[in-house]
């Protein structure tokens, strides 16, 4: 980036539905108030959202309140639940079919086609075939290119938040409410490190799937937003919950691609090798142990794996889906599997579970604020109650469009619907120190590779889906330790984007197991054996 300095009204971090979403509803409501985004990728698509296959719901009701609070396992926020359900279905209908014409599967009368999956007890999840997420991402970032006060910025790392209270030229700041006036961005074409200021910012950059060895996620889910909140000093809640997701694709060599639950809504199994089914030994009481909630599930298959020394399990579809649906309802699913050698209209697909989704994150309100003024929170990262102990499957998009919108909406009614209103709240750039270079030698890619591997490894071990004292206690040590380590990497060695993941990969980390050592009782998808 050439500019040492930017400035904006609002800066959003992360294209994903949440910050998308906040974006197109503060431009409908105000056109002239200037919006820039930020995202470390290489382009606007490059998201937690992109990947998300199974879909968004849309259709609400009380039994989707019950649903969603029923899988927190007795510890989610009612009110946050009753939003979502309140406010999610119109807020499909308004932004993602009306505003970004997402092409939602329908029926022969032209209504949504509900898909059933694991928690729900009805078909209330509207998709895209498999690649839900990909194609309400394409929109949405179609939709943002045509809105003249939004700028975005790819190939831009977030570095730190700067607040009043940390990073100031004017002592006298210190002694007043800690604000975040903007960030330091790291530009990954030149190394420069800019000051871009807003009065409002909005973390929007999703999850921490990165730091186990085995995720459904990108390789951007690093955490970089829960640690810069953290340093900054901001209240976080529930970082113990950690959801697995129970089915990514299972071969030596592939990654751990995503299997949507939706095929086991739609009627597949979960077998052995031999393709004899196992959830009901687990489940007895169960009319359909396969679609229970995916703490349940991905505990199951972990016994079974466990119980019979295999590296996985398998998805029948073939034995229970014909040819004609799997091709209509999955055909990314079957185009990338096809890849690894495996027809699933007549083979079984290896499974085992995969970090998938951080249930806690910034404490926020019903609105997004979190306890730092001027930083609101949305989607993934964020903390609102919703989520409790565990993730009610295809809650994740609808969250990022319900609090998205609430977050703009609270945002342009405190103060940039008025145009005085707006003027009066200034930043003094002078007050805000350029950033202070310190490289002292290049960075060495094999060896942060290598330092990030065995953070994954440590994660997946010691703090994965069931999780014993002796083995988080060791955890504790070993993160700990590589945090001093990494820590002075960080302040002598040239940054890059690499480094910068590393450093919050390592602090997220010890976080998640500080909090999973804390809390000694299982709930949900934190899950204490000792």
């Amino acid at each position: 980036m050439k500019q040492e300095l930017l400035t904006a009204d609002i800066l959003i971090i992360g294209t994903g539905i949440a910050g998308a979403t906040a974006a197109i509803e503060i431009s409908k409501q105000d056109p002239t108030i200037k919006i820039i985004i930020l995202t470390r990728a290489e382009t606007p698509n490059e998201s937690n959202t992109n990947y998300a296959q199974g879909g968004i719901i849309a259709k609400g009701g009380p039994d989707l309140v019950e649903d969603i609070l029923k899988s927190a396992d007795g510890i989610g926020l009612p009110e946050a639940a009753q939003i979502l359900a309140d406010e999610g279905p119109a807020l499909v209908d308004k932004i993602l079919l009306e505003i970004a014409n997402v092409p939602f599967d329908k029926e022969k009368d032209g209504n949504l086609s509900y898909a059933l999956e694991g928690g729900h007890k009805e078909p209330r999840v509207a998709k895209v075939s498999d690649f839900t997420g990909r194609s309400i991402q394409e929109h949405l970032t179609e939709s943002l290119k045509k809105l003249s006060n939004v700028t975005i910025f790819d190939h831009l790392t977030a570095v730190d938040l700067i607040t009043t209270g940390h990073q100031t030229n004017n002592w006298l700041n210190k002694y007043g409410t800690d604000t975040c006036v903007g960030v330091y961005a790291f530009d990954q074409a030149d190394g420069i490190i800019s000051r871009i200021l807003a009065k409002t910012t909005i973390l929007a950059s999703g999850g921490n799937g990165q730091i186990f060895a085995f995720t459904t996620n990108p390789k951007g889910a690093r955490g970089d937003g829960i640690a810069m909140a953290y340093r900054a000093g901001a209240k976080l809640l529930n970082m113990e919950y950690e959801q697995f997701h129970p089915t990514a694709l299972k071969i030596t060599g592939a990654p751990p691609f995503l299997i949507s639950e939706a095929v086991r809504g739609e009627g597949a199994r979960l077998t052995n090798s031999q393709g004899i089914p196992f959830m009901q030994k687990y489940y007895p009481e169960l009319d359909k142990p396969d679609l229970t909630t995916r703490d349940k599930v991905s505990r199951a298959i972990f016994t079974e794996m466990l119980e019979t020394g295999a590296s996985n399990v398998y998805l029948d579809l073939k034995s229970y889906i014909s040819k004609e649906e799997i091709l209509k309802h999955f055909p990314m699913i079957h185009e990338s599997c096809l890849k690894y050698g495996i027809d699933i209209t007549t083979n079984l697909i290896p499974v085992s579970p995969a970090a998938h989704y951080m249930c806690g994150g910034i404490l926020t309100d019903l609105v997004g604020k979190s306890s730092i003024k001027n930083l609101y929170a949305v989607g993934e990262i964020s903390c609102t109650g919703l989520h409790g102990g565990n993730r009610l499957a295809s809650t994740s998009l609808l969250e990022g469009l319900v609090f998205g919108s609430r977050a703009a909406k609270s945002i342009t009614n405190t103060f940039c619907h008025s145009r005085p209103d707006r003027e009066s709240i200034k930043i003094n750039s002078s007050d805000v120190p350029s950033w202070n270079y310190f490289k002292k030698f290049p960075a060495d890619s094999a060896l942060m590779s290598a330092d990030a591997n065995t953070v994954k490894n440590i994660m997946w071990n010691m703090v994965g889906l069931v999780r014993k004292t002796p083995l988080l206690e060791r955890a504790i040590s070993d993160l700990s330790q590589m945090e001093n380590t990494i820590n002075k990497f960080y302040r002598e060695a040239t940054l890059s984007d690499e480094l910068l993941g590393l450093r919050n990969m390592v602090l997220v980390s010890l976080i998640v197991a500080k909090a999973a050592y804390a809390n000694p009782k299982s709930i949900g998808c934190h899950y204490r054996e000792s």
